[in-house]
């Protein structure tokens, strides 16, 4: 680099650093185009990815000097991954137009989608090329809960993560899948099937719909396109079976009433399950969501026995060696837990 205090020879009109994403293949800003026209000389930094040097056939940059000297007598372009490098550096401070695009939303996940491929590929991590869908199974409905905890406890830091880990999953199957010999398919798949998707049914987005004029008709009209789309046969087709049972019986009462089922039909047996079935049913009818109701009824039964367990403590009791009297005893009210009566 030029010693503290050296003069550099100022570089003529036209000279340019065109800082490129060479993730994003081989490509280069528009407005870089003009400069490579009109460029006498073009060289590609060594930083840059070995396809990217190859499409532009230019030479790697002589020392900084060199470059230096040649740019004050004629407009040179040098093309770089970034301003890192020494010859980068002296051309902008000598005078040199920098020339980059905006890096586009979503650039990360090329790496994300790169780095699962390299520990899939032969010479990667031997966990990772032997795992298959069924054996990620339980890690994606671990790391769907984790996050669902991290949303709950509005924890920003805990939702970066846990969607990274969701987002791990959906590449770790995407990559399984495309080495399926009968049927593969890749994460580009994936996609653009879901762009697709998105795309057909906000009709009112992307195209000319005035059906649509809030949340609710959005709502109606996604599940109209939806049954228009997939041909189903029955108000209850596509309900995934696996989800949890609170879940599962509050989508079936929702299918059910938006079929116009009378609401005496939802719900009319009578053994335990039947009676979770229409606890769930009233809820659903209330506008709460019973996963969410069942869940925050869970949390609080939790905290009950840790108030318990805490006033044992104060009372220097042990709560392992709690009895049935003692439970009673320390167990909150509910009124000092701020518990409130659940719809239905």
């Amino acid at each position: 680099m030029s010693a503290v205090g050296e003069s550099r020879p100022a570089v003529v009109d036209g000279c340019a650093v065109v800082l490129v994403d060479d993730r994003l293949g081989d490509v280069v800003p528009a407005e870089a185009v003009s400069w490579l026209r009109g460029a006498g000389e073009v060289y590609a930094d060594p930083g840059l990815a070995e396809s990217t040097r190859d499409s532009l056939g230019a030479a790697a940059p002589p020392e900084h000097v060199e470059l230096l000297r040649r740019a004050a007598g004629e407009p040179i372009v040098l093309v770089a991954p970034d301003d890192h490098s020494v010859a980068v550096r002296e051309l902008l401070a000598a005078g040199a137009r920098e020339v980059r695009a905006a890096t586009p939303p979503g650039v990360e996940l090329l790496d994300a989608v790169t780095v699962m491929d390299r520990l899939r590929s032969p010479g990667g991590c031997p966990w990772d090329a032997r795992q298959t869908h069924e054996s990620l199974r339980t890690y994606l409905v671990e790391e769907t809960y984790e996050l669902l905890e991290a949303l709950e406890g509005a924890d920003r830091g805990a939702m970066r993560e846990e969607l990274g880990d969701v987002l791990l999953q959906v590449l770790f199957h995407a990559r399984v899948a495309a080495e399926h010999e009968a049927d593969p398919f890749d994460v580009d798949t994936v996609a653009a099937e879901l762009v697709s998707k998105l795309v057909s049914r906000h009709p009112h987005v992307f195209a000319t719909d005035d059906s649509v004029h809030d949340a609710e008709s959005q709502h109606a009209r996604w599940e109209e396109l939806k049954q228009r789309e997939k041909q189903r046969e029955s108000a209850v087709d596509g309900v995934a079976h696996g989800q949890p049972a609170a879940a599962l019986a509050a989508k079936l009462v929702q299918r059910a009433e938006r079929a116009g089922i009378p609401s005496e039909l939802i719900g009319e047996n009578s053994h335990p399950g039947a009676e979770l079935f229409d606890a769930v049913a009233r809820a659903k009818r209330h506008g709460a969501d019973p996963e969410d109701a069942l869940r925050a009824a869970s949390l609080a039964f939790d905290q009950r026995i840790r108030t318990a367990e805490a006033r044992a403590r104060t009372a220097r009791v042990d709560p392992a060696r709690l009895s049935e009297s003692d439970w009673r005893e320390y167990w909150p009210k509910a009124d000092e837990t701020g518990e409130i009566d659940e719809p239905g």
